[in-house]
């Protein structure tokens, strides 16, 4: 099966230059602001209260409950899932609601007032209450990514 194709071929000497687009053949554009991010840029942020997640306060509190470490664990207990919830209160108050791996913890007498302690030296901390509660439990879902990548969880 012999399957020859054929092409025309045209000779020439050469080829025409396409037209140049020149500036004065476009339409009149609209003028251009000078930076349309200029508002923008201009504002300034809002502060953050300082009890507020974000706040100061708030972020200098969860450091310190991220250096106090579960004795039988080696991850720091913000991590561990202990900490329920922190509330700062505009007078300087902090309220730490957390629990414990379990009731039978062997540092269940001493874990709270480690934790009251540590968060009243906060600067910008006037008092601390700890809250120990058992409900709803403690389980390893509470961790963070982190905790379960240190324990091989993940």
């Amino acid at each position: 099966m012999n399957d020859e194709r054929h092409f025309d071929v045209e000779e020439v000497s050469a080829v025409p230059s396409p037209p140049r687009a020149r500036v004065t053949d476009a339409e009149e554009a609209p003028p251009r602001r000078r930076d349309y991010l200029d508002g923008f840029l201009a504002q300034k942020p809002e502060p953050q209260p300082a009890g507020e997640p974000g706040g100061d306060v708030y972020e200098a509190v969860i450091a310190s409950l991220k250096e106090i470490f579960d004795p039988e664990i080696p991850v720091n207990i913000y991590d561990l899932g202990l900490i329920y919830g922190v509330d700062v209160v505009d007078n300087g108050h902090v309220a730490v609601t957390m629990t414990l791996t379990t009731p039978h913890c062997p540092v269940a007498e001493s874990m709270p007032a480690e934790v009251e302690l540590r968060v009243s030296a906060v600067p910008g901390v006037a008092t601390a209450d700890v809250n120990l509660v058992w409900d709803p439990p403690w389980d390893p879902q509470k961790m963070s990514d982190d905790a379960k990548l240190e324990l091989g969880m993940l």
